[in-house]
């Protein structure tokens, strides 16, 4: 097949780092490949005086992109502006990968390919145009998504099963820890990031509220960002800012369970890494978490902003007998392994032969108006 992914600004975020994944590995099955993707958004002057002002120096928006060393060929447009059929190849089939590309997809020609859409969030954020988001759930392109709940949404909210379901995996070459016990100080593990539906307050407050019972209790957080004034970090917290990706699994492999705290998401890679590395998980129920959580075996799922319960499952996991501890550390890591990326790209590609398909039957029925169906909450 010839296939040409569609993107907004191919950076750092985990989206694009499963684009990126199956570019590569579909290339590499014998499948012609080809990437567009937008530039970062301009800084404006007034960004720049209003940095300089704070002592924060000059702004950069270069921060690398998940692509960089990826052998597909890549178009970066020389500005931030629609993608149209003059940026792209034609093609067997063209693959939107967030809402607004959906938007630009639905208008290609056919001579693009089969249009199919890569969901892996419901995009309604603050600041986004709700309708603009909805209605890209109703266009003519075959739907491709990756956590159990996107699905139901696609089914309970817009009125569409007809959709592909394909989970992430995770790199086990990247992510890996051998058999281990507890740390010698106990350890919470979880990313950092200031965005009101990463939930990182509730995060917080759980970790808090369980190191009243554990006083030596350790924090051990990521992210791409620095700690914010609005949610600052607990005093001793070992923070890494934009940590090299060859040392994520150190970080993961150092906690004895990771916490996720978060209001919604469509999928949330950071438990399955943390899983790959032996890490039990407690999380809200949320994308990815609901999935793969086997609750008692790998770990919790707790109600949405409960973060009492958040840190009652903390304080359980981590008072665990060695022994019982281990066998969670085991189960988790059998979780993280027993479904592979390769297995993955397989369900994708057989995805991308159903969108050929249903539009050579023009097969896209319509779908019912939105529902007010909400399954995970974004707090705006």
């Amino acid at each position: 097949m010839k296939i040409t992914f569609v993107l907004p600004f191919a950076g750092l975020a985990g989206g694009i780092r499963v684009a990126a994944i199956y570019a590569e590995r579909l290339k590499k099955r014998g499948h012609e490949v080809f990437v567009v993707s937008l530039p970062p958004d301009p800084i404006s002057p007034l960004q720049q005086v209003k940095s300089l002002l704070k002592g924060k120096g000059l702004l950069s928006n270069k921060e690398g992109s998940h692509f960089d060393g990826v052998d597909v060929p890549h178009r970066v447009l020389e500005r931030c502006r629609p993608i149209t059929d003059a940026d792209v190849p034609d093609a067997d089939v063209v693959i939107a990968t967030w809402w607004e590309t959906a938007e630009w997809v639905a208008k290609m020609s056919e001579a693009k390919g089969a249009k199919a859409y890569f969901i892996q969030h419901h995009e309604i954020f603050e600041g986004m145009p709700k309708e603009r988001v909805e209605a890209t759930w109703s266009q003519p392109l075959h739907k491709i998504t990756i956590s159990k709940w996107l699905v139901e949404l696609s089914q309970e909210r817009y009125g569409d099963r007809n959709i592909s379901f394909v989970p992430n995996s995770v790199d086990t070459e990247q992510f890996y820890a051998p058999p281990r016990g507890k740390q010698p100080i106990p350890t919470v593990g979880m990313l950092y990031a200031p965005i009101g539906w990463k939930g990182c307050e509730v995060s917080l407050k759980a970790f808090s509220l369980a190191a009243q019972k554990i006083p030596n209790l350790r924090l051990v957080a990521f992210g791409s960002s620095a700690p914010t004034a609005d949610l600052p970090l607990p005093e001793g917290t070992q923070y890494i800012q934009r940590p090299a990706q060859n040392t994520i699994k150190d970080i993961y492999a150092s906690c004895d369970v990771w916490l996720c705290g978060s209001w919604s998401e469509g999928f949330h890679l950071p438990p399955l890494e943390a899983m790959a590395c032996r890490c039990p998980v407690v999380s809200t129920q949320v994308g990815g978490p609901l999935d793969i959580v086997k609750e008692g075996v790998n770990g919790y799922l707790v109600p949405l902003g409960d973060s009492t319960a958040l840190a009652n499952q903390l304080v359980h996991v981590l008072s665990l007998p060695e022994t019982e501890w281990q066998t969670m550390s085991d189960a988790a890591y059998a979780t993280a392994t027993q479904y592979t990326w390769d297995d993955a790209v397989e369900l994708f590609e057989a995805a991308l032969h159903t969108a050929i398909d249903r539009q050579r039957r023009g097969d896209f029925s319509r779908v019912s108006a939105p529902k007010d169906v909400s399954p995970q909450q974004t707090p705006i």
